[in-house]
C-alpha cells in the first residue's frame, strides 16, 4: 500500500463538504473567501461603469467618424465596443458571484467611471481619445490587479484578462495614430 503523504495546508473532505452546506444562500462565496467583499464590489462598480462608458464613448465614435479611412476606423471602433461591453458584463457577473447587484444605472455613470465619455472630433481626436483612456484603464486595472493579488484570485484573474484585451486596445490606437500621422505618438 502507499504511503499517504500528509498535506497540511489541504482541508480534509469531511470538513468541505460540511462548510458547502453552510450558508448556502451565500452562492459561490464560501468561508475560504479572503478578500473584502464589500470593497471588492465596490470596486467592480468601477470597473462595470468604466466600461460602460467605453462601450459608449467607442460606439459614439463608430458613428461620428468621418474622413477617407472611416469605414476601416468605424470598423475598429465597433469592434472595441463590442470588447468592452464583454469586460463590463464580466465585471458584472462577479458582482453577482460576490452577492452584489452591479450598477447599470445611467445615472451617476460618468462620476463612477475612471474614463470619460470624450467627445466627437476628427479622427485624429477621437483615436487620441481612445488612446488615453486605454491606457488610463491600463494603469487602474493594474492597481486593482495588485489589491486583488492573492485574496481573490478569481477577481484578479479576470481583471487580467481585460487588462490584456485593453494592451492590445491601446496598440491598435497607436497604430492608428502612426498610420494617420505618420510618427509614433509614444516615445
Amino acid at each position: 500500500m502507499a504511503d499517504v503523504v500528509e498535506n497540511t495546508f489541504l482541508t480534509d473532505v469531511q470538513t468541505l463538504r460540511a462548510r458547502a452546506r453552510q450558508a448556502i444562500e451565500k452562492g459561490a462565496l464560501t468561508p475560504a473567501y479572503q478578500g473584502n467583499v464589500k470593497t471588492a464590489i465596490e470596486l467592480l462598480q468601477t470597473v462595470v461603469a468604466t466600461e460602460l462608458v467605453c462601450v459608449l464613448r467607442y460606439t459614439m465614435h463608430s458613428i461620428a467618424v468621418a474622413g477617407i479611412n472611416s469605414e476601416s476606423v468605424a470598423g475598429e471602433f465597433a469592434t472595441h465596443a463590442k470588447e468592452e461591453r464583454a469586460h463590463m458584463l464580466w465585471a458584472a457577473n462577479r458582482i453577482d458571484q460576490l452577492g452584489g447587484t452591479p450598477n447599470l444605472s445611467p445615472e451617476g455613470l460618468a462620476s463612477r467611471s475612471a474614463t470619460e465619455y470624450g467627445h466627437g472630433g476628427n479622427l485624429i481626436e477621437m483615436v487620441r481619445q481612445n488612446l488615453v483612456a486605454e491606457r488610463l484603464v491600463i494603469e487602474h486595472y493594474r492597481e486593482l490587479i495588485r489589491y486583488f493579488a492573492d485574496h481573490d484570485p478569481t477577481t484578479r484573474v479576470m481583471l487580467e484578462k481585460i487588462l490584456a484585451e485593453e494592451e492590445e486596445h491601446a496598440t491598435d490606437m497607436h497604430d492608428l495614430l502612426v498610420a494617420h500621422e505618420g510618427h509614433p505618438f509614444l516615445s
